[in-house]
């Protein structure tokens, strides 16, 4: 038995195998019952499926829900054996099983979660209500203590059961980040120790040198700023299946793009950030395009709680009134599907503001989840 389940599944065979002792001594006390023979055989029987269980709940491999539901099956087939063994059933008295039958009720608890007990525990009950009115149901007598308590065993266990794989699940995240977080820190130790230098070499030389050098070495300095932001940023990590905006955004930093995200994480789903950061590129190359390759723009991300914004703007030549419909009706659609379908397409907005001579702002927002 591996994983925070084992113990569980421990207790539950100790369990069987007390409530089996138990029923056996019943069966002693009472001299066997009106049909000793049955009740030696239901017995063996019981003594059978404690074993069996024992060492097929402890494989993973096998625990599902056929096991649970032959499980169930064979427990209420003994249970129901009890007037075959005691002959006319007294109201008050134990089944040949004892509490034997409160196994599977812990064992589906255990499996599936308190709502599942329960679902069990109310089998087992009916089961033995059902033998205690065979001969007509007396709401004062039946043993009501006997249901209750099964409900508050599968109930109980199954929630504690439930509470300890969340904590091993968290826990096992917890180590994946820890150790994540070790290698990142490796990574950036040597980043810094060797690119960086020499990213930075290559620009003071470039630009000691000038001519076509001091190009090279301004695209070095690009590259140097974009990596010490990517080694310095430190997300916190999301919900599994997210990803967090600010990481993907930083990308487009360099010497001419500024880029201002928040300082805790702007976590969407996967798609959704893949698709918010290729609506963004595809803005920046507008800029590029339309305002030059060393034009200054800016990116600037925020959320409010309902929604995640990003801004993109510039302080280029503007966008004349009609123009983004006249470029959508020649074909050009690099503002029409490259931005505004990519965001509407995640159920979100777009709003392009400008006009000729002072530059252009364009605003796409998600809903946040």
């Amino acid at each position: 038995m591996t994983g925070i389940e084992g113990p569980f599944w421990r207790v539950i065979a100790v369990f069987r195998v007390a409530s089996l002792v138990y029923a056996t001594v019943l069966l002693l006390r009472a001299g066997g019952y009106a049909h000793p023979a049955t009740g030696w055989l239901v017995i063996g029987f019981m003594t059978l499926w404690t074993v069996a269980t024992i060492f097929v709940y402890s494989d993973a491999e096998f625990r599902g829900w056929p096991l649970l539901i032959a499980d169930m099956l064979v427990t209420l087939g003994c249970l129901l054996a009890t007037p075959l063994v005691q002959g006319a059933y007294q109201v008050g008295s134990l089944p040949i099983t004892g509490t034997w039958m409160g196994g599977p009720v812990l064992a589906w608890g255990v499996y599936g979660g308190r709502r599942v007990g329960a679902v069990a525990a109310l089998i087992v009950s009916l089961a033995d209500l059902w033998l205690h009115g065979i001969r007509g149901f007396d709401f004062e007598t039946l043993p009501i203590n006997g249901t209750v308590l099964l409900f508050l065993a599968g109930v109980l266990v199954g929630h504690v059961a439930r509470l300890a794989k969340e904590a091993e699940a968290r826990l096992q995240r917890a180590i994946e980040i820890e150790a994540a977080g070790r290698e990142r820190d490796r990574i950036a130790r040597n980043i810094h120790d060797s690119v960086l230098q020499v990213l930075a070499l290559v620009q003071r030389r470039g630009q000691e040198a000038g001519g076509e050098a001091a190009e090279l070495g301004r695209l070095a300095g690009e590259q140097e700023a974009v990596l010490r932001e990517l080694v310095r940023l430190r997300p916190e990590p999301p919900a599994v299946g997210t990803a967090d905006l600010r990481v993907l955004l930083q990308v487009y930093g360099s010497a001419s793009v500024t880029v201002s995200v928040p300082a805790t994480p702007l976590p969407l789903p996967a798609s959704v950030a893949g698709e918010m950061s290729a609506a963004v590129g595809a803005a920046l190359d507008n800029v590029v395009r339309h305002c030059g390759p060393y034009a200054p723009a800016w990116v600037f991300a925020e959320s409010d709680g309902g929604a995640v914004t990003v801004t993109v703007r510039d302080e280029g030549p503007g966008i004349p009134e009609g123009r983004l419909e006249e470029a959508a009706a020649d074909g050009r659609l690099g503002v029409a599907q490259s931005i505004r379908g990519r965001v509407a397409d995640l159920g979100g907005t777009v709003t392009v503001l400008s006009a000729p001579g002072e530059g252009t702002e364009i605003e796409m927002s998600v809903p946040a989840p």
